[in-house]
């Protein structure tokens, strides 16, 4: 069936002309041995942005996660973070492979819990019990519907986390659509956090990577993790070109794909059947619900009118990106419309 707007994921993004000319004429080197010139100045450009002091090149965010929290734990350790978050649900138990360490999952409101929580989660010194050593937050939030972490707020946990020795880690997956939202610069989420990552392969484009910041100690720990788990990626400045395209070409853009989440949102709301409440919308995921059991359904006729959505935990999820236009845009509520006063109409 042919898909003519995929709302699946942006990670379904694929790299523009111009990105796949920059990356054919990247300069390259040994990334192994620090010798890719386009990695380094991709490493630069990353740690500049969130405010650290040297950033590390990874294939994947889940890669990012799980070396950080492996440099910031020790088995039998304890991270606590909200029940929705990535590493609980899409990491294949990464934590408990890899770090060895536990997780202790807190009921936020749309992925975000509130300090009050933290402060009732963090345990005491007890030998019966796993000790609290970090505390990671998603930004945006996934399941949560893409909700933006307000500074304020990590500001509050950050201080908790400091209070009783405690790291701080940001999975960054979407780091910088909540930087364009809340008009934040990454280097403010940045001064918060002990370790953070953005993502390069989802609303910024690039085909492959993201990239982890901390200090000058944590990412030399986090190197040695990096080769553990079979990260090295020898001549990568290839694909590390489609990040400084990605950087410099396609941050503000994100912008574009909240007004059209935003489109979705109202025209979601409006329509029998369906229910959602916009102002949750803040940057480019749509999360929504189908009454009457017909979730199946209703996402199939989608699929049937060439509208491809994600299905997640019962409900439906639209992720607007850079190659979904506002035309495309038009298409999806023209058809959201229709199906939604078929089937309940």
């Amino acid at each position: 069936m042919e898909i003519k707007v995929d709302l699946f994921s942006d990670t379904g993004t694929r790299p523009s002309q111009d990105m796949r000319r920059f990356m054919a004429e990247a300069e390259v080197g040994d990334e192994q041995l620090g010798e890719d010139p386009s990695v380094n100045r991709l490493c630069r450009m990353a740690a500049e942005m969130m405010g650290k002091d040297e950033a590390i090149y990874l294939p994947s965010g889940l890669m990012a996660n799980q070396i950080s929290y492996a440099v910031h734990t020790k088995a039998g350790d304890e991270i606590i973070m909200d029940q929705t978050a990535h590493p609980i649900h899409y990491e294949a138990g990464a934590v408990a492979v890899i770090s060895g360490a536990s997780i202790k999952a807190l009921a936020g409101e749309g992925g975000i819990f509130t300090a009050d929580d933290l402060k009732a989660a963090i345990r005491g010194y007890d030998y019966h019990s796993p000790q609290t050593r970090v505390v990671s937050i998603e930004q945006t939030t996934n399941l949560g519907g893409g909700r933006i972490w307000p500074l304020e707020r990590i500001a509050e946990i950050a201080k908790i986390a400091a209070d009783n020795g405690l790291k701080m880690h940001m999975d960054g997956a979407r780091m910088l659509n909540a930087a364009i939202a809340a008009g934040v610069e990454p280097l403010d989420y940045g001064q918060y956090f002990d370790s953070i990552w953005l993502d390069l392969s989802k609303g910024l484009g690039a085909p492959v990577g993201s990239v982890l910041a901390g200090s000058a100690e944590f990412i030399e720990k986090a190197r040695f993790w990096k080769q553990r788990l079979g990260g090295a990626m020898r001549q990568a400045g290839i694909i590390a070109a489609g990040g400084i395209f990605a950087l410099e070409h396609n941050v503000s853009r994100l912008k574009e794909d909240h007004e059209h989440a935003k489109m979705l949102a109202k025209t979601i709301d409006a329509q029998p059947g369906l229910e959602i409440d916009p102002d949750t919308v803040e940057t480019n995921i749509v999360l929504f619900s189908v009454k009457d059991n017909k979730t199946e359904l209703f996402a199939d006729e989608l699929l049937k009118e060439g509208i491809r959505v994600s299905r997640l935990n019962g409900k439906l999820r639209a992720v607007t990106h850079l190659d979904v236009n506002r035309d495309d845009i038009r298409f999806a509520v023209k058809n959201i419309e229709k199906i939604a006063n078929q089937i309940f109409g």
